[in-house]
């Protein structure tokens, strides 16, 4: 057998697992883990999503943690707002047609309500250690919501978790992006190219932007959550923001557009052949490929946005229950609704030949009226900071992850940052396909002790919030009839 072959053959086994992880199993088991506290929380996505937005901005009086609140959020939207919602959007349409994208945005619905669950949880069982870290997350609510007898279960997925990170979600498939990108925009014709021995012949802007972003990382997560923090809340908030502002212009610069694109999208979620001409073929597809993207990108029910939000400065579960749901609310229903509207309003995603990328790039193009060269750039600075941040989210998981496995030993996490900072410095120059298979797996693997979790602690979500939401009342009544009392005392 020869390398090739042997290489072939492991990459066609990874697949398969790959494709059994992420198949219809783990989807009905994150989206019925969804649907079920969606309907024990009696729809709380939509009838406290006001106060969630309004808590998301604002900090908690006497609230106990390491970080505000909204800084926590960046952190864990550092890590959800990445190549996700520019390149996974356009594929997951291209591959499943336009009602991939009506599928994503029932998912995300449901997956806030599992977003609300894991912050929850996250800070009502998160411990504090003697330096005043805040830990916590699907390891400590699995061994202290649901006994030491599974702490195994943590184990777990803290194993999986630290994987994900250090091989690929975080590291090699967001390094590529930001290169590809790169190139696309300085050097699409390839023309300044060097030979690396024993690598191959790369772009001269490939190795400069391996360097640069090497340095940029280093320089932040050698400074720990705080420092990960504080340059997550500026840079997504902004970059967001952008983003945001583009695709809504687009959207609104093709008005007309809009209500028949919102019919193609609704009839291709259950009638795709009527859409696409049978060319993706069933509703299974449609639907397979916008829930897997929709998780991909928000990551409902991975259990990786509880490891940020135990560090909030909150003392009330709930609250950061709510600032949590905010995450899947503003990374799917927003932003990839509107990078999806833009995909099918301009039939980007019926142009053959691009891929990824290409496709969004291609939207931008010609659903703005701006130069060619400028939208290409937008959307570059977009995809670069979107996955800088996605990095730095990534390696706070991962850290958080081998904290919990290793007991805290500061040296064994000191190893695996430099690792980390290493695996994005080679990054660019990865071209096996199976380190992202194996990103993949683990990624679906880290979903299963964390649902497994939240279908057994999903009664204790319920009284917390339960309890919380009567001393609420109870407060704002006390505090309307003091005002009214003040204003009567004034008035006589």
């Amino acid at each position: 057998m020869g390398e090739g072959n042997m290489w072939s053959a492991i990459q066609s086994v990874l697949k398969q697992i790959d494709d059994f992880v992420w198949g219809v199993p783990l989807m009905v088991l994150i989206l019925s883990g969804g649907l079920l506290l969606t309907v024990r929380l009696g729809l709380l996505q939509v009838r406290k999503l006001g106060l969630a937005l309004k808590w998301m901005v604002q900090n908690e009086e006497e609230g106990e943690g390491e970080i505000s609140s909204f800084a926590a959020l960046c952190t864990a939207l550092s890590a959800t707002i990445g190549t996700g919602n520019i390149v996974g959007v356009a594929t997951a349409v291209c591959a499943g047609g336009p009602g991939a994208l009506f599928w994503m945005i029932v998912a995300a619905f449901l997956g806030m309500a599992t977003k609300y669950a894991e912050g929850l949880l996250a800070v009502k069982y998160r411990v504090v250690d003697e330096s005043g870290h805040s830990l916590g997350g699907p390891f400590y609510y699995i061994e202290k919501g649901m006994g030491k007898n599974w702490k195994w279960l943590a184990k777990v997925f803290a194993f999986f978790g630290a994987c994900v990170g250090l091989f690929g979600i975080g590291t090699f498939s967001q390094v590529n992006g930001i290169s590809s990108a790169v190139v696309g925009f300085f050097d699409p014709d390839k023309s300044l190219a060097v030979t690396i021995p024993g690598l191959g012949t790369y772009s001269w802007v490939v190795v400069i932007a391996s360097l640069v972003l090497t340095f940029c990382v280093a320089a932040v997560i050698i400074g720990g959550v705080k420092r990960i923090a504080s340059v997550s809340q500026v840079v997504v908030p902004f970059m967001a923001i952008i983003y945001f502002i583009f695709a809504l212009a687009l959207v609104l610069f093709n008005i007309k557009e809009v209500p028949q694109a919102i019919v193609t999208i609704v009839q291709a979620a259950f009638n795709p052949k009527a859409v696409t001409g049978g060319v993706v073929g069933s509703m299974l597809v449609a639907m397979q490929n916008g829930v897997a993207r929709g998780i991909f990108s928000n990551e409902a029910g991975l259990g990786s946005a509880p490891i940020a939000a135990a560090a909030a400065q909150t003392k009330e579960p709930v609250r950061q229950g709510l600032v949590s749901m905010t995450g899947t609310f503003i990374d799917t229903i927003v932003i990839c609704t509107l990078t999806g509207l833009s995909v099918v309003i301009t039939g980007a995603w019926q142009v053959e030949g691009l891929e990824g990328v290409q496709v969004t790039t291609y939207a931008f193009q010609h659903g703005l009226p701006f130069s060619n060269t400028f939208c290409a750039a937008v959307l570059m600075i977009c995809l670069v900071f979107f996955a800088f941040t996605t990095i730095l989210g990534w390696d706070y998981y991962g850290e958080r992850c081998l904290e919990y496995l290793t007991g805290k030993d500061q040296k064994k996490i000191k190893i695996y940052r430099w690792l980390y900072i290493l695996a994005v410095f080679i990054g660019p120059y990865m071209t096996v396909a199976a380190v992202w298979t194996i990103a993949d797996i683990f990624n679906g693997l880290m979903a299963l002790p964390n649902m497994i979790a939240l279908f057994a602690l999903s009664g204790v979500v319920v009284k917390e919030t339960k309890r919380f939401f009567d001393v609420y009342a109870d407060q704002k009544m006390a505090k309307k009839k003091s005002s009214a009392s003040i204003k009567d005392a004034a008035e006589n």
